[in-house]
C-alpha cells in the first residue's frame, strides 16, 4: 500500500487526532470532521472494510455522546476509546482471519495472488503490527490521562512516532517480501 493511500484510508482518524485537542469545541469539530470523512470515503469506496466500519461506528456514537449530550465520561476518555476501538477492530480482523490490510492490499495486487500464503501472511503480520501500535496508543492514552510517568506532550510524541512507524512498515514490508520472493533460491 502506498503511503498516500494509507494516509487517505486513515484520514478520518488522523483528522480526529489532529483536531480534537484542548477544548470541547475542538473535540466536537474533530468528531464532526472525522464522521463526515468516514462517510464520504466509504461512499466513494476509497475507505473500506473493518477500519471503515470501526470509524463509522465510533464516530457516530462518540458524536452523539459528545455533541448531542456532552457526556462527561466519554469526553474524558476519548483518547482511550478511539485507540481502543482501532485496537479492537484490528485484533478482531486478525482473529477472524480477515486482516484489515487485505482490503487495501487487494486493490493493487493481482487477484491470482489473493490466496497466496505469502500474501496472506504478509497481511497478517502488517495487521498485527497495527494491532500492537493501536494497543500501545490506547495504553499511552491511559498514561496521558493519569500523567504518571511523562508529560502530556511526550505521550503525544510517542503516539505520533508509533503511527508513523506503522505507516513506514506498511509501505516498506510488502516491497521487501516481494523482493525476497523474486530472488532466485
Amino acid at each position: 500500500m502506498s503511503f498516500f493511500k494509507l494516509l487517505l484510508a486513515f484520514s478520518p482518524w488522523l483528522a480526529f487526532l489532529v483536531i480534537a485537542h484542548d477544548s470541547l469545541f475542538r473535540l466536537q469539530l474533530g468528531l464532526g470532521v472525522a464522521l463526515a470523512l468516514s462517510v464520504i470515503l466509504g461512499l466513494t469506496g476509497i475507505h473500506r472494510g473493518v477500519i471503515l466500519w470501526a470509524g463509522l461506528i465510533f464516530f457516530t456514537f462518540a458524536s452523539i455522546a459528545v455533541i448531542g449530550f456532552q457526556h462527561r465520561w466519554t469526553i474524558q476518555h476519548m483518547g482511550v476509546l478511539a485507540s481502543g476501538m482501532l485496537a479492537t477492530a484490528t485484533w478482531l480482523s486478525v482473529l477472524i482471519r480477515k486482516p484489515f490490510t487485505l482490503d487495501y492490499a487487494r486493490a493493487h495486487t493481482d487477484p491470482s495472488l489473493w490466496n497466496d500464503p505469502v500474501f496472506l501472511r504478509t497481511n497478517r503480520i502488517l495487521t498485527s503490527a497495527w494491532g500492537v501500535i493501536f494497543t500501545l496508543n490506547a495504553l499511552l492514552a491511559v498514561g496521558k490521562m493519569q500523567s504518571y510517568l511523562l508529560e502530556p506532550w511526550q505521550y503525544e510524541i510517542i503516539t505520533y512516532v508509533l503511527l508513523v512507524s506503522g505507516a513506514v512498515l506498511t509501505s516498506w514490508y510488502p516491497k521487501r517480501v516481494k523482493s525476497r520472493a523474486a530472488r532466485p533460491s
